[in-house]
């Protein structure tokens, strides 16, 4: 079945609910027993019943099979947030004196984790060059449980090679884990390229809407799955079942928007590579991109979200030209309908590869707005830029 179909029909099961098109949304805290003997084996269904409300519901378990089978996974969680899908899962996997290797280039939020949470738990965190490839396994020792990968990496859009870090992790017996909100199930499938567990921040692109907060992680293996499963549920995370109807609403078009923001991305990153404002256009999808070869190989297409290198790091001139933006409103996640422009600076957060590219970086999310819009208000922007500098 092609993406297209898998969106539109996954998760929906009509004739367990009386020809209803969407599953219901089942709200429950309390989930009742027929009679003793089966409340007492209630345990039994830990990794595929109802028993408690924090357990899930038939809502939850309809969005979290349906995103498994987009994936090509073994099985799915909903978390409240896309953080927590990716340091509850962590926490499930190591344990005082364990070692974990993280791209440099990850989310802001995952560092810190790393940096507070599991070096306070007694985790060793080392950051590498996402760009070493194979090049990973002079990283590893004994303890190493845990290859974190993001590609792209955040803010800067570096793409890793994620099929030879995954050969050499399972050869020395550690676990992969990959934050796949960029790309999306869609345009990346993390379990054909030797991921073992896949993140995703579905407040983005699943949503689609910038009004629901939701995280996803998918599991290659039962194994793995348990071992996710168990740990959550002695943190007690969950998700409304509210939220994961909203959630399952928005995949039904995500096909649809993410190929029109996509092509609205591309359309205004090639526009601004033209500009003499820009120094650089960070997006996988352009052949100037130094990871564009590995992008092409692995990806099936680019999302909504680049950024761009202005060769000013004048913060007035730039406070003049994203001010009064019409289009771009200034705030943070991405993935909605809305475009969005804000500062990024990757230099307090790297270490491995530092940051020391001159001038100021700006993020856009690309939305449903016509592209000549989005153009037009751009340029106009840079044309403010250039006058503040006058």
């Amino acid at each position: 079945m092609k993406p297209d179909s898998l969106l539109t029909h996954l998760g929906r099961d009509p004739e367990k609910n009386f020809g209803v098109v969407n599953p219901p949304i089942y709200r429950a805290s309390t989930i009742l027993f027929p009679d003793l003997a089966s409340f007492n084996k209630r345990r039994e269904r830990k990794y595929t019943g109802f028993s408690y409300g924090i357990n899930g519901t038939p809502t939850t378990f309809a969005l979290t099979e349906a995103h498994a089978e987009l994936e090509g996974g073994f099985r799915s969680l909903a978390f409240s947030s896309g953080l927590s899908a990716i340091t509850l899962p962590l926490l499930a996997f190591l344990k005082q004196g364990d070692h974990i290797l993280v791209a440099d280039t990850v989310y802001g939020p995952t560092r810190g984790f790393c940096d507070s949470v599991l070096t306070r738990l007694g985790v060793e965190v080392t950051y590498y060059d996402p760009g070493l490839g194979d090049g990973i396994g002079a990283l590893f020792r004994p303890t190493t449980r845990v290859v974190f990968c993001e590609s792209p990496g955040s803010l800067t859009f570096d793409i890793q090679d994620i099929p030879a870090i995954a050969d050499v992790a399972h050869r020395k017996g550690a676990v992969v884990f990959l934050d796949n909100t960029w790309a999306t199930p869609l345009y990346f499938r993390p379990f054909d390229h030797g991921v073992d567990v896949s993140l995703y921040a579905g407040t983005k692109y699943l949503g689609g809407h910038s009004d629901l907060m939701i995280g996803i992680a998918t599991a290659g293996s039962e194994e793995h799955f348990k071992t996710i499963k168990d740990s959550v549920a002695a943190f007690g995370d969950c998700v409304s079942p509210d939220i994961c109807y909203e959630a399952l609403r928005g995949m039904r078009t995500m096909g649809v928007r993410l190929r029109h923001q996509e092509q609205s991305a591309l359309t205004v990153a090639n526009w601004l590579a033209t500009r003499p404002e820009v120094k650089r256009v960070l997006h996988p999808a352009l052949p100037d991109h130094p990871g564009h070869g590995l992008w092409k190989r692995d990806f099936k297409g680019s999302s909504g979200l680049f950024a761009i290198l202005l060769r000013t790091g004048d913060e007035a001139a730039i406070a003049a030209m994203i001010d009064h933006l019409t289009f771009f409103g200034i705030g943070a996640s991405w993935g909605g309908f809305e475009s969005l422009i804000i500062p990024a600076d990757p230099g307090p957060m790297r270490t491995a590869v530092p940051w020391q590219e001159e001038g100021y970086l700006l993020r856009l999310n690309i939305g449903l707005e016509d592209v000549s819009d989005l153009i037009e208000d751009l340029s106009v922007g840079l044309d403010r830029l250039n006058a503040a500098l006058q």
